[in-house]
């Protein structure tokens, strides 16, 4: 690629003003072309995606930008930040794919720039783009750049905090940490507490390890925690008043205490599971650089960081990964506040390496054009219901028409589609047996993963038989049964009517009521 020839070291030398333009152009042209080409044909999908567009969406029709929203119901699982960036993409796009992928894909190009400013700051030009580059093409910012989630914009927000404040402690200059102050209640109206808690405990390790602690006793670091709660208090203070005990055990006891105990996925919580992240959240860069890894260790040429700017990534990086690996709960996404300090620790291996790199880096932006033209699409479809949408929407129009009531909505068997109440407008109960319905949901008075089902529920015990009911179910059980006509007469009882299927799977029955199932018996 014409657009990597800075590594075949073909070009004349240029001026340090030429050098920055050049890069700067390169890297949001190349921000464009794989964080933006594509977005528009990418589905919203199930189930994590579906839940911040749906929220964003009942924000917007109930006129209220202080309380999340879903389904009807007030939901604390994240803060406002990400809801806000949603509704300003919605508002200036309509509610498609590309205004839902706006923003992550802005921030993705806003991380390769703020990686390149801050490497030409500590190491010069040519690190600083190599890092970037490098950064821009892991398989990790590619996937959360394009992912409907808040973690691009906790990363720049976090990322840049702990950059102001690193210049701040190199510069001397008072104005760097009131920015990482400012920086630090984004964070935290973007994710909780976590936005200046990792963030704060990464720079006191820092500062112990370069035994500066007395930092901290600056006048300067008490107003710059009073400008944070100003900027945290935006939105947290609000909330408090309008929502007290129910927001703050349900926000801070769930989603933030619960998830750093209790795993919600224990299959994930074990040793490795970060060590895997890093090996393909890094790709091609971390098994490129790999060998030479363990030729290091192998001969015992580790040393320690020499210098206060290899520390400070050092620290940043081995932080990061320390306290994810400490929490219960695991996600391949939590890791990702590491990728800076990664990125520019590998700069400085592969931008000797041109050729090496050019290879990489090209080959890399080719696969992700491709993945997000042609192979994501399809993919995504399957994981949204989107379609199942327009079905369930056009056949509960035509009943409604037809019988002059509204059709009962139900989902049995399956995991609850968000993505298909966003696309449809629609919310059907989620069918349960009685006994799983008591189970399941939340507000039994204790602090568990219940909280997170905030969907309707209905007891398979309590389906009505004067009312049509049109029922959405999967082709197969977990256990690999078909779903068909005959066994939902077995286990819900009544007739039900095959009406058609989605391309993913999705199933659609209409289940008429006992009166006329009845006439139509006598007639027969």
């Amino acid at each position: 690629m014409r657009w990597l020839d800075d590594f075949r070291g073909h070009r004349k030398a240029a001026s340090g003003e030429e050098t920055t333009r050049r890069h700067l152009t390169l890297l949001l042209l190349f921000a464009v072309l794989v964080y933006f080409v594509g977005n528009g044909a990418m589905a919203i999908t199930d189930s994590v995606e579906s839940n911040y567009v749906e929220t964003a969406k009942e924000m917007m029709a109930a006129g209220d930008l202080i309380s999340p929203r879903i389904y009807g119901h007030y939901w604390y699982d994240k803060p406002v930040l990400f809801y806000w960036e949603l509704i300003a993409a919605f508002s200036l796009f309509g509610q498609t794919e590309f205004a839902a992928r706006f923003f992550p894909a802005m921030f993705s190009a806003v991380s390769l720039l703020l990686t390149y400013w801050f490497g030409r700051r500590l190491y010069g030009e040519r690190i600083g783009f190599v890092a970037a580059l490098l950064m821009g093409t892991s398989v990790e910012l590619w996937y959360l750049g394009h992912a409907v989630i808040t973690d691009m914009t906790l990363f720049v927000s976090m990322s840049g905090m702990l950059i102001a404040f690193y210049l701040g402690y190199e510069e001397r200059r008072v104005r760097w940490y009131y920015l990482a102050f400012f920086l630090a209640g984004v964070a935290v109206l973007t994710k909780g507490p976590i936005g200046l808690c990792l963030p704060g405990l990464i720079i006191l390790l820092f500062l112990a390890w370069e035994r500066r602690l007395r930092e901290l006793w600056s006048p300067h670091i008490l107003a710059g925690f009073a400008l944070f709660f100003a900027v945290a208090a935006i939105w947290y203070y609000p909330m408090v008043r309008l929502h007290g005990s129910d927001f703050l055990d349900t926000f801070l006891g769930v989603h933030n205490v619960l998830r750093a105990t209790v795993s919600e996925h224990p299959r994930d919580d074990v040793w490795y599971f970060y060590v895997l992240v890093y090996l393909a959240g890094l790709f091609p860069w971390s098994l490129a650089s790999l060998p030479a890894a363990v030729r290091r260790v192998w001969r015992r040429d580790l040393r320690l960081p020499q210098t206060s700017a290899m520390r400070f990534l050092v620290v940043w990086a081995v932080t990061v990964f320390a306290v994810f690996e400490c929490f219960a709960t695991k996600y391949v996404t939590y890791t990702l506040p590491y990728l800076l300090p990664l990125s520019l620790l590998l700069a400085r291996y592969f931008a000797p390496r041109r050729e090496l790199f050019r290879l990489l880096a090209g080959g890399m932006t080719t696969i992700f054009v491709v993945l997000a033209c042609f192979v994501a699409p399809p993919f995504m479809e399957k994981a949204s219901g989107r379609e199942a949408a327009a079905l369930l929407a056009e056949t509960e129009q035509r009943i409604a028409a037809e019988t002059g009531e509204r059709p009962l909505l139900v989902s049995y068997g399956r995991e609850y589609s968000c993505s298909l109440v966003y696309y449809s407008g629609l919310v059907p109960y989620c069918l349960r047996p009685r006994s799983e319905v008591l189970r399941e949901q939340p507000g039994r008075g204790e602090i568990s993963w219940n909280e997170k089902n905030v969907m309707p529920f209905l007891a398979e015990e309590d389906l009505p038989t004067q009312r049509y009911v049109l029922l959405l179910t999967d082709r197969n059980r977990k256990d690999g049964v078909a779903i068909t006509e005959e066994t939902l007469h077995e286990e819900l009882a009544g007739d039900w009517e095959f009406l058609g299927r989605a391309e993913n799977g999705t199933q659609l029955f209409l289940r008429r009521t006992a009166a006329e199932t009845s006439s139509e018996e006598m007639r027969q």
